[in-house]
C-alpha cells in the first residue's frame, strides 16, 4: 500500500507573528491575511515487508531509520518528521518526503510539509481526525520539534487552499475564505528566494519575548501591524490594487522596527532594484531576517520587476495562487 499526499505552501500579505498565542489577545481585532500558494511539500507513505520504521528527505537527503516508533522520540535528525511517526505510532512504513520550497524561505514549507505528512500517516493509520484536531496536532508536534511557541496561521492555508483572513480572538480562530479574484492578484505578485534563510521560530520568540515582558515599543508594532492586515483585507474584497500595496509596504515598514535583523542589507538593496522597477509594496515572506520576499506592482512592470530581482542576485520563483490545500496523490 501506498499513500502520497501535498499541501501548499503560502504567502503571508499581513499580520504575521500576531498569530502566536498569547499575542493575539492583547491586540483585538487581530488577523493574519494570507494565499496558498503551488509551491507544494509532498509526501509518500509505502508499506515495508517488516516493522521498521525508514524516514528519507530528498530535500535534505538524510535518511534515519528505527526499529520501533518508540525509538523516534529523542531523535534529533529530521525531527519532526520523527516526532510525527512518533505521534500516530508508525511502524512497517517507509515515508519519503520532498519540498518545492527552498529551505529557509519564510513561506511556511515545514508546515506544508506538516500537513502532508499529517494526512497521509492519519490516512495510513486509517484514524479520522477533523480538520480542527489536524491542525492542532501538527501544531504542537511543530512546536515539540522547533522548541519555541508556532503560530496559528500556517497550518490552514496548508490545509484548506486559497485566499483567507485567519481571525484571532478569545472565543477562538476563525479561518475567513475572502473573495478576491485570485488570478488579478497573481498578475501582480512576484516572488522571489533572497538566498538568505531565516530562522522564523527564533526571532518570533524573541520578539515574542520582549512583548510579554512590556517593551512598549514592540507592542504599539504590533498594534500597526493588525491595522495594517485590516486594510490589506478591505483593499483585497474591494479589488483596490493600489491600497493592497500600500499596506503591503506598510506592513513591512513596520515590521523591520520590531527588532534588528528583520531587514538586511541584501533586502534593502533588492526592495529598492524591485522599486526601481515599479513595484509599489515589498515584504520578506515570514519573520524576516531572509527566506523569500514578495513584491507588488501593475501586472505590466511584473516582468520588470523579476528582472530586477534576477539582477540583484535572487532567486524569482515561478508559483500560481493555489485554490486547493490539503491533496491526495
Amino acid at each position: 500500500m501506498s499513500i502520497a499526499t501535498s499541501a501548499p505552501t503560502r504567502i503571508d500579505l499581513a499580520g504575521g507573528t500576531l498569530d502566536i498565542w498569547p499575542l493575539y489577545l492583547f491586540h483585538p481585532g487581530a488577523q493574519t491575511i494570507n494565499a496558498a500558494i503551488s509551491l507544494r511539500a509532498r509526501a509518500l507513505v509505502e508499506s515495508r515487508a517488516d516493522d521498521r520504521i525508514v524516514i528519507r528527505s530528498l530535500d535534505t537527503g538524510v535518511t534515519i531509520e528505527a526499529d520501533h516508533w518508540r525509538d523516534l522520540r529523542d531523535r534529533r535528525e529530521l525531527r519532526l518528521l520523527a516526532l510525527l511517526c512518533h505521534f500516530f505510532e508508525a511502524h512497517g512504513i517507509t515515508l519519503t518526503t520532498s519540498s518545492e520550497s527552498p529551505a529557509g524561505a519564510g513561506i511556511a514549507g515545514s508546515s506544508a510539509l506538516n500537513i502532508a505528512v499529517c494526512g497521509a500517516l492519519a490516512e495510513w493509520n486509517r484514524t479520522h481526525y477533523e480538520p480542527d484536531m489536524l491542525l492542532q496536532i501538527a501544531m504542537n508536534v511543530e512546536a515539540q520539534a522547533i522548541a519555541v511557541p508556532t503560530g496559528v496561521q500556517d497550518y490552514r492555508p496548508a490545509l484548506y487552499g486559497g485566499i483567507a483572513a485567519v481571525e484571532l480572538d478569545v472565543d477562538g480562530v476563525r479561518r475567513v475564505p475572502l473573495d478576491v479574484d485570485p488570478a488579478e492578484l497573481e498578475r501582480r505578485l512576484v516572488l522571489c528566494y533572497t538566498g538568505e534563510p531565516r530562522n522564523s521560530g527564533t526571532n518570533n520568540w524573541e520578539i515574542m519575548k520582549k512583548h510579554i515582558d512590556g517593551d512598549r515599543h514592540v507592542a504599539d508594532c504590533f498594534d500597526r501591524i493588525r491595522d495594517a492586515a485590516a486594510a490589506m483585507r478591505e483593499a483585497l474584497v474591494r479589488a483596490d490594487w493600489d491600497a493592497v500595496a500600500r499596506a503591503l509596504a506598510g506592513e513591512w515598514e513596520t515590521r523591520t522596527r520590531l527588532a534588528p535583523g528583520v531587514s538586511t542589507p541584501a533586502i534593502n538593496a533588492l526592495i529598492g532594484r524591485a522599486a526601481g522597477a515599479g513595484a509599489q509594496g515589498a515584504k520578506v515572506c515570514g519573520a524576516g531576517g531572509g527566506g523569500c520576499l514578495v513584491c507588488m506592482g501593475p501586472p505590466d512592470r511584473r516582468d520588470a520587476i523579476g528582472e530586477a530581482l534576477a539582477a540583484g542576485g535572487a532567486r524569482v520563483l515561478d508559483f500560481r495562487l493555489e485554490a486547493h490545500g490539503l491533496t491526495r496523490g
